[in-house]
């Protein structure tokens, strides 16, 4: 019964983040443009000016990307931590073993975020 709770709530959310992705998609679509040539031409989506096009920006977006994803991977583990730990109805192994998902989590984001943290402060010392 629990299993079948929590897959109908992971589609749940898969389906609405997969909506909200789907509406995104359009808005953009709706910023394409025909010519009257019937050409289509798509905006840059790194942008018009040469400051948007350096490889600094570029490497930001990448990296500002990489943690949106490390963060939604985290925040999944809490959740499947968590409700391990719950769920495991006084069972000592689940408890420790939601724990430790736990404890694992946690000090995975400490080292992303430090490293994080490092990278930014050694390239602003350095390009500045």
């Amino acid at each position: 019964m629990k299993l079948k709770f929590f897959s109908y709530l992971f589609v749940f959310i898969l389906l609405f983040s997969l909506g909200l992705h789907i509406a995104m998609a359009k808005e953009e679509d709706d910023k394409t443009k025909t010519t009257a040539a019937g050409t289509v031409s798509l905006p840059n989506p790194l942008g018009t000016d040469a400051a948007s096009k350096s490889p600094q920006v570029l490497l930001g977006r990448v990296i500002n990307s990489v943690l949106g994803i490390i963060g939604s991977l985290a925040l999944v583990m809490f959740i499947y931590g968590g409700a391990t730990w719950m769920l495991s109805g006084g069972n000592q192994e689940k408890v420790t073993k939601g724990k430790q998902i736990l404890i694992w989590a946690t000090l995975g984001l400490v080292i992303i975020f430090t490293a994080y943290a490092l990278v930014r402060f050694v390239l602003t010392t350095v390009t500045s």
